[in-house]
């Protein structure tokens, strides 16, 4: 439930597990993966892998290692994308964080005109 603050209305703050869960979620997709098989092999069952994408549930570091091992990514970039998605969240509700520039710019390593 949003609450009320001066004019304005605050969103829901985001929790970190669910954008963690969006996070897998989407790479899992983008692999043409399902549930069932990356369930079965991370070691994790369905219903709760799901109720982690969800953001339902919280991963232990532990699990979240193996999810990524089942993915066949590195946890840092689950983490990163987590990051991004947290940015865009801050930057449109209450806190107005600038947004990032494009990773594309930061990682870059060539100078970048301002």
């Amino acid at each position: 439930m949003a609450q009320e603050v001066g004019d304005k209305m605050a969103a829901k703050p985001m929790l970190v597990r669910e954008l963690l869960g969006e996070s897998l979620r989407e790479e899992r997709t983008a692999q043409g993966r399902t549930l069932r098989e990356v369930s079965q092999l991370a070691r994790v069952s369905l219903g709760y892998l799901s109720e982690i994408e969800r953001g339902q549930k919280e991963a232990s570091s532990e699990l979240l290692g193996s999810i990524c091992g089942a993915l066949g990514v590195p946890q840092s970039s689950v983490f990163r994308a987590l990051s991004d998605k947290l940015v865009m969240h801050e930057h449109i509700t209450k806190f107005r964080v600038p947004p990032m520039p494009p990773r594309e710019l930061w990682e870059s390593e060539q100078p970048v005109a301002v």
